[in-house]
């Protein structure tokens, strides 16, 4: 899915526009529309040999219940806001957090079910990662991972369908405008109930551009045994930085269909998709848009289209492999602000404690943090290129009407905060959720200071790790 921020929607790309003429006939002459069907739920496999799990979400819970707010954002309405109308892809539908568009279904599954209400209009359902650090350890491997069914639909009344598993660039969190500079990976993005995959890169400049924007570089192909729609497949892209030139891969069912590698594109481009904190994921089913509208040769969705098909997910899974993770900061501070700060490696507090941490991962978070109490973290380097993001992993069971801020602030604890976002209750002292904010262009090398403000006296907010973005 991509979001051309810039881009009119007459001019938006869909990913594989240069597949559209082949394909089209092919789809048109599919007018079969199958039913659901469902294979036995997978739990998250065990780490592939040399992996580690850094996140997950097996969609475990009660049938009719909303996915987990601590690790999902519900993206609504028609776009974000200030940002491009219709996500800028031309898509109808209107997003919801309603169990009718999201929901487990009881069985350790996601269903992503798009509707038509009697007036002809369409909802559904779009989620995206808390968290959006995704990357690979340097000189090691991202692997990203989901077991999907496609809407079990084909042919006329599949006209429109746009279910898609895919991954941002962290930066576009609250800009909007750097499309696609910062980076798109298409996992998996399917239109019109075609037996097909798209696997799509979406980088630099648009239109045009290294990446051949609106297009993308991109492959499709068949899913292997079963239809794309009538089963469970696996979908998977790596970041492999182990090699040189490092390289992105795209699977199905274990097979690789597609790879883009660094010397295809300039350093610059590279550099700006793979040097900021990382991505997020996102699952979405669209409706209508310019990709659909490509393949079909016509406006999209139809009145034939069948509403209440359901995307189902049965997991999502993020494992990293080798690398040399940074060094922890020296007693005196330093490191870069770009990578992951972990809060309780501070240099000197106020009123903030250290306990052991649940969060993926393990090690230690700080808490306790009231009104007025701070950490200090010195010489942090930002670098020549302004960074304008911040985001923290947070977590608090802060009482109901306990609120707070947390502020970044650079150099002297009392200066003006650059940014900082408001926190509450997330569901306890270890619900783990990432929250992002822009901050004041800053360069350079600070000292940087976490200040906790808030109206009441009670703590309100533990912090695990923070970063910085461009």
């Amino acid at each position: 899915m991509s979001v051309p921020a810039l881009s009119p929607p007459a001019t938006v790309r869909r990913p594989g526009r240069r597949w559209w003429l082949a394909l089209g006939a092919a789809g048109a002459a599919l007018l079969i529309t199958v039913p659901l069907t469902m294979s036995a739920r997978a739990a998250v496999p065990p780490p592939p040999a040399g992996y580690t799990l850094v996140w997950a979400d097996d969609f475990n819970g009660s049938a009719g219940t909303l996915p987990s707010g601590a690790n999902w954002i519900f993206d609504l309405g028609h776009s974000y806001p200030g940002g491009p109308p219709n996500w800028g892809t031309g898509e109808i539908q209107s997003y919801t957090n309603s169990t009718q568009n999201v929901a487990l279904d009881g069985a350790g599954n996601l269903r992503i079910t798009p509707r038509r209400d009697g007036a002809g209009n369409w909802t559904s359902a779009r989620i995206e990662t808390q968290r959006s650090n995704f990357r690979p350890p340097a000189g090691g491997v991202l692997r990203i991972e989901g077991r999907i069914q496609m809407p079990n639909v084909t042919g006329q009344a599949a006209l429109g369908y746009w279910p898609a598993f895919w991954a941002l660039g962290s930066p576009y969190r609250g800009n909007f405008q750097n499309w696609p500079g910062i980076g798109e990976f298409d996992i998996m993005e399917n239109v019109n109930g075609i037996n097909s995959v798209w696997g799509v890169l979406h980088c630099g400049v648009a239109p045009g551009g290294p990446c051949n924007e609106f297009n993308g570089i991109g492959a499709n192909r068949a899913c292997p045994g079963s239809t794309c729609q009538s089963a469970f497949h696996t979908y998977r892209f790596e970041w492999d930085t182990s090699i040189s030139p490092n390289q992105f891969r795209w699977y199905v069912d274990g097979q690789q269909y597609h790879q883009v590698s660094q010397n295809q594109v300039d350093a610059g481009t590279w550099n700006n998709m793979t040097g900021h904190a990382g991505y997020f994921i996102l699952l979405n089913v669209a409706m209508g848009g310019s990709f659909p509208n490509g393949v079909a040769g016509t406006g999209t969705p139809t009145a034939a289209t069948q509403p209440g098909v359901p995307m189902v997910v049965d997991y999502v899974a993020v494992w990293t492999r080798g690398g040399t993770p940074p060094p922890p900061p020296p007693p005196g501070g330093g490191g870069s602000a770009y990578g992951t700060l972990q809060a309780e490696n501070f240099q000197q507090q106020s009123g903030i404690g250290v306990e052991a941490c649940s969060d993926t991962g393990g090690g230690q978070n700080i808490g306790w943090a009231s009104n007025g109490d701070w950490v200090r973290y010195n010489g942090i380097d930002f670098g020549a290129t302004p960074a304008r993001q911040f985001s923290a992993r947070v977590a608090s069971g802060a009482a109901g009407g306990v609120s707070g801020l947390v502020e970044v602030r650079l150099d002297n604890v009392d200066n003006a905060p650059i940014g900082s976002f408001a926190v509450a209750n997330t569901g306890g002292w270890q619900s783990w959720r990432t929250v992002p904010a822009n901050i004041s262009a800053v360069t350079g090398v600070h000292d940087v200071y976490l200040r906790f403000t808030s109206g009441q006296p009670a703590d309100f907010v533990n912090v695990n790790w923070f970063t910085f973005a461009h």
